[in-house]
């Protein structure tokens, strides 16, 4: 609510006239920051949520010329709110056939304020598309919308990044290496799905609410793991798009304290993080886990990782599949050196996670767990399996393990031939390069 004596424009006009760049500055953070709840009140205003994204891109373009004209506003987030309200109303009334639904919320509204948005509103809070006591609920109802089972998995990726990640059909582009046109495409097709199911744009029941979790959660999975070893391109990491994953789970682990597995994916995504620093050279280079200077690791992630690992043990329900990995990369992340790492925990939890979600992947990961822990010979039994049958074919990462396993064997003609299998593989030019290497070295 206004107060006499608080500003009506925030410092920064204080200090000089308004400008175009300022107003940028401004509406980017305040989008970034609050772009999920403000098109999940949105979208639950209206119970259309692309008029909810339309109507809330209009309030920013509004947002870009008033703000550089006037300052930005006190409240700048009640601005946005109300802009985008009025910009609602104005669609509403132009669709005939939504008459009885325009004059319902005709009903509860009162327009003509806020002519600039600059000055405070008073404190009507019944004016503002949503009540201050949901706010939690309409991002977490937003999170299991962008991944309802109607859509497919890319769908889910794509939406969750646009309408809960706040980034734009070309920041989503860029992240997975697909032309724009075909993000908006499947942006446009998952609201269209939506739409058509008739999902509601409401938190669901808690009992769907169980059921749905594994697919958010695995979403926010898929965008980790991209942006923490990327799939293609020029770089290695893509920090921005795994810190968006981060920074989603720690909202979902907000909204949903009692669930283990909530805490678990995040503190998977911490621990994972924390390697970053030193993952990469100064040129981007990969730096392997045996020549990482552990110094660099972030320990305030490590730290944080750990205190959620704690909160999905202390759930007293066992550790899921994420609490399982988190586990792993725990060991990683507490050990002075590859070689004192605990590969023998390791193996077993690898081995809980194959009973529990069992993957070609995973039988990977504990193969490699298995030669530090009890030598290559046993380790390339389980790879000879994998290859057999056929699950991990066109990928780099089984003949790049199967390589370095061969030349623990003293195999060398082999493992040549298999590293460079897998760098022809490979998409990600820096994982491509030190498989080339490796392979070079061996001749």
């Amino acid at each position: 609510m206004a107060r006499e004596d608080r500003p009506a424009v925030m410092p920064e006009a204080a200090d000089g006239p308004p400008s175009a760049e300022s107003a940028r500055r401004a509406v980017e953070a305040v989008w970034r920051i609050e772009s999920a709840r403000i098109v999940a009140a949105l979208a639950r205003y209206t119970g259309d949520f692309e008029l909810a994204e339309d109507v809330a891109q209009e309030a920013l373009t509004e947002a870009l010329l008033t703000w550089s004209r006037d300052g930005t506003p006190t409240h700048p987030v009640s601005w946005l709110l109300a802009t985008a309200r009025r910009r609602a109303i104005d669609s509403f009334r132009r669709r005939s056939a939504l008459d009885a639904r325009y004059a319902v919320l005709a009903s509860r509204l009162t327009e003509g304020d806020l002519s600039s948005g600059v000055v405070d509103p008073p404190d009507r809070s019944e004016d503002l598309p949503w009540d201050p006591d949901r706010i939690d609920d309409d991002v977490l109802a937003l999170m299991f919308i962008s991944c309802h089972p109607v859509l497919s998995p890319e769908a889910r990726v794509a939406l969750t990044l646009r309408v809960v990640g706040g980034l734009s059909s070309e920041e989503i582009a860029r992240v997975f290496l697909v032309p724009t046109p075909t993000i908006q495409a499947r942006i446009t097709r998952a609201k269209k799905t939506i739409a058509a199911a008739g999902v509601p744009f409401e938190l669901p029941p808690a009992q769907q609410r169980h059921k749905r979790l594994g697919g958010v959660l695995s979403v926010l999975y898929v965008i980790f793991t991209e942006g923490s070893t990327a799939t293609a391109g020029d770089r290695l990491l893509r920090p921005d798009l795994a810190y968006e994953a981060i920074r989603l789970a720690r909202m979902l682990a907000a909204l949903q304290p009692d669930d283990p597995e909530v805490h678990g994916l995040l503190a998977l995504f911490e621990l994972t993080a924390a390697r970053f620093p030193a993952r990469t050279g100064p040129d981007g280079e990969a730096v392997l886990l045996e020549d990482q200077d552990r110094r660099l690791w972030d320990r305030s992630a490590i730290r944080r990782g750990v205190a959620a690992l704690g909160r999905s043990s202390a759930l007293g329900r066992g550790l899921g599949p994420y609490g399982l990995q988190a586990s792993i990369a725990l060991c990683h992340a507490s050990a002075s050196s590859v070689r004192e790492t605990d590969w023998e925990r390791i193996v077993l939890l690898y081995e809980a996670l194959c009973r529990l979600a069992p993957s070609p992947i995973v039988e990977l990961n504990r193969a490699v767990a298995i030669a530090m822990a009890e030598g290559p010979q046993k380790a390339l039994l389980v790879v000879d399996e994998l290859t057999a049958s056929g699950r991990l074919s066109g990928s780099h990462l089984l003949p790049s393990v199967r390589g370095e396993l061969l030349i623990q064997l003293g195999r060398i003609a082999e493992a040549r031939t298999e590293l460079e299998l897998a760098a022809r593989l490979c998409r990600n030019a820096r994982e491509r390069s030190v498989l080339q290497r490796k392979a070079v070295a061996l001749e």
